[in-house]
């Protein structure tokens, strides 16, 4: 009789334990109900594949249910900026953004700056790719600078918006090869799909953006790398860097997120953890491995101090290649 009470009490304490430790962790484990990630850009480039990539990753990990991305494109990312500052939404929401929103926001003249928002996270660098069609008579980086020095306008170079990294990569290419920057002949699109089907049908003379944006069509036989910006060759390819075509460049693209500035701290703190989570799982690890992305995590104050220096930066860079005023 005493084995068999003994018994249902150790059942007893047994249960009681992990009910406690149930609703101990109860609050570690609260997902963030419908949050929106918007993408301020056109499907298929590189914010979108950030949003889609961390909308996978936060359901996944049941930090967050319900997630919805919103793609918003146009102007350097500045049209879902200006829509992202005055929505009011009852649901948590983010934005991506990167480098290429800093110079849009100085080429545009926006009303809205990055200083609207809250820095949530940096996320992501991105070396970028110089591509041609696999039918161009452009067979390497050197042919492509024969054909620049000889005649900068004959030389059309597509990227992403007016006066974001891609333009901005094009100009210190430019200055480095002694061509005046003024005479690059760029061709802005909205990113992405816009961007692929640029180069793709050869109506640029090369394109430029994020690497992984034209690994498919690359692999497929499609597109012809013939440089990127990396101070070495990416792992799994063979395309040469810049510098060691003589050209003594590296660059790197970031992309990070904001909240709303009138976000709540309650909800500041549950993004932040959310976000914190999401990227030290393994599987946000496995997905910057296949998409070439370099881990750059910064936490939202270290994020902040980092938007105030790269501001500066670009801002500067787009005033010496005369892009902006």
């Amino acid at each position: 009789m005493g084995t068999r009470h003994a018994t249902f009490f150790k059942g007893l304490f047994a249960a009681a334990a992990l009910i406690a430790g149930t609703v101990t962790a109860t609050p570690s484990l609260a997902e963030l109900k419908g949050l929106e990630i918007i993408a301020p850009a056109s499907p298929g480039g590189g914010w979108d594949q950030h949003a889609r990539a961390l909308q996978q990753v936060l359901q996944n990990q049941k930090l967050a249910s319900g997630v919805q991305v919103a793609n918003i494109p146009g102007a350097g990312g500045t049209i879902g900026l200006a829509q992202f500052v005055t929505a009011k939404k009852r649901n948590p929401a983010i934005l991506v953004g990167g480098q290429i929103m800093l110079g849009a926001i100085v080429t545009n003249k926006s009303a809205v700056t990055l200083e609207q928002v809250a820095p949530l996270a940096r996320l992501t660098g991105e070396y970028t790719g110089i591509v041609v069609p696999a039918d161009s008579p452009i067979k390497s980086f050197g042919d492509l600078l024969q054909k620049f020095k000889a005649d900068p306008g004959s030389v059309s170079w597509g990227g992403g918006s007016a006066g974001g990294s891609d333009q901005i990569l094009a100009g210190l290419i430019a200055k480095a090869v002694g061509v005046d920057p003024a005479k690059v002949n760029y061709v802005a699109t909205a990113g992405g799909g816009e961007l692929l089907a640029s180069a793709l049908g050869g109506h640029v003379t090369l394109g430029l953006g994020g690497y992984s944006e034209f690994t498919p069509q690359i692999q497929a036989g499609k597109l012809r790398a013939i440089a990127v910006s990396a101070p070495q060759r990416l792992p799994g390819t063979d395309t040469p860097t810049l510098k060691e075509q003589g050209v003594d460049l590296e660059f790197v693209n970031w992309r990070g997120i904001f909240a709303q500035a009138n976000a709540k701290p309650a909800e500041m703190k549950e993004l932040q953890e959310a976000v914190a989570k999401a990227v030290a799982s393994p599987e946000w690890q496995e997905i910057l491995k296949q998409r070439g992305w370099i881990d750059q995590y910064q936490p939202a104050d270290r994020f902040a101090g980092f938007l105030k220096e790269d501001r500066t930066r670009i801002e500067g860079t787009l005033k010496e290649l005369g892009i902006a005023k």
